[in-house]
């Protein structure tokens, strides 16, 4: 057989079997039509899930991506709150250290002013109150508030220092002027003239007189620097007290000497002890007050409280 005729038999045979498969599946779809709807449908389903999932799975990706969205905002915004919280709370605590200066300051001049206590109590909260209606307050507003008060702190802590010098220099004023008593007696012999006491006639007593015990201790009656430490006639062991504007104190009939000439003393410090040296009937304390060179009654320095003769009077 030709090999052309072996292709014609094949290509017949291939044409005889595609037609036989053919009227296979007519009679096949004829008799049983419902299996091919069946197929079709299924068919249909099939896409339309697979559609709208994948346009599910496109909305679910777009939601996501907005929550995602929206927490990084909400994010943001919660960082920026926090950072505005943050630095209120640090402007407050500066207000705070203010106001502890402040109290402190105030209750330092409290003292200085010898102000009566509770007259000025700064640890108690002061009274305030109002009828009006209160509102929400923006984080602005706050920080507007609290710089504001910041200012307040700042001037009142500029006039309260200002305060204080005048104070202090008051202090020292005080402190330089003789204004209390050598020792914790009372008077024995008042200034001026008075019968000598060693039965020589009358005289001019230059200061006052304490009763003291020998060793009592003698205290300068104002800062100074100590202008002379010995002895002089009549006076026995002498201590006299430059205090500056005019004022020198001088405390005679001492037994010991606690301190040098030029040394720098504080009121209330010992400076020697009682005795009865030099012109003296027994142990006490001679106090005089120059004042720019002339010898003064030192009863107007003793003081405004009672006066050791006063207080030994009613004692």
């Amino acid at each position: 057989m030709k090999f052309h005729d072996i292709v014609n038999n094949s290509r017949a045979r291939l044409a005889h079997d595609l037609a036989r498969r053919s009227l296979q599946a007519q009679h096949r779809f004829h008799s049983r039509p419902w299996l091919f709807a069946g197929i079709v449908l299924a068919a249909g389903l099939l896409v339309g899930v697979g559609a709208r999932s994948a346009f599910g799975l496109v909305q679910v990706s777009m939601l996501q991506a907005k929550v995602d969205r929206q927490q990084s905002e909400l994010e943001q915004v919660r960082r920026g709150a926090q950072q505005e919280v943050n630095a209120l709370a640090a402007r407050l605590g500066e207000l705070q250290a203010q106001a502890n200066r402040l109290n402190a300051l105030g209750e330092r001049l409290t003292r200085m002013g010898q102000l009566q206590d509770g007259e000025f109590d700064f640890e108690e909260p002061v009274g305030i109150g109002g009828a009006e209606a209160s509102h929400d307050m923006a984080p602005g507003e706050l920080a507007g508030g609290l710089d504001q008060l910041g200012h307040t702190f700042e001037d009142s802590g500029k006039q309260l220092s200002v305060l204080e010098a005048l104070l202090f220099n008051r202090e020292l004023d005080r402190n330089a002027t003789p204004s209390r008593a050598p020792v914790n007696s009372y008077i024995t012999s008042g200034f001026g003239g008075r019968a000598d006491p060693f039965g020589g006639g009358g005289q001019f007593h230059k200061g006052i007189d304490f009763k003291a015990s020998v060793g009592d201790p003698v205290r300068a009656v104002a800062d100074g620097v100590v202008s002379f430490s010995g002895v002089k006639s009549g006076y026995g062991n002498v201590v006299d007290i430059d205090h500056g504007n005019g004022y020198v104190t001088r405390y005679a009939h001492n037994s010991r000497l606690s301190v040098k000439e030029g040394q720098l003393v504080r009121v209330g410090q010992e400076i020697a002890k009682a005795g009865s040296t030099g012109r003296s009937t027994g142990a006490h304390v001679h106090f005089e007050v120059w004042e720019n060179g002339n010898v003064v009654n030192p009863r107007k320095f003793l003081g405004s409280g009672p006066t050791p003769v006063q207080a030994a009077k009613h004692g």
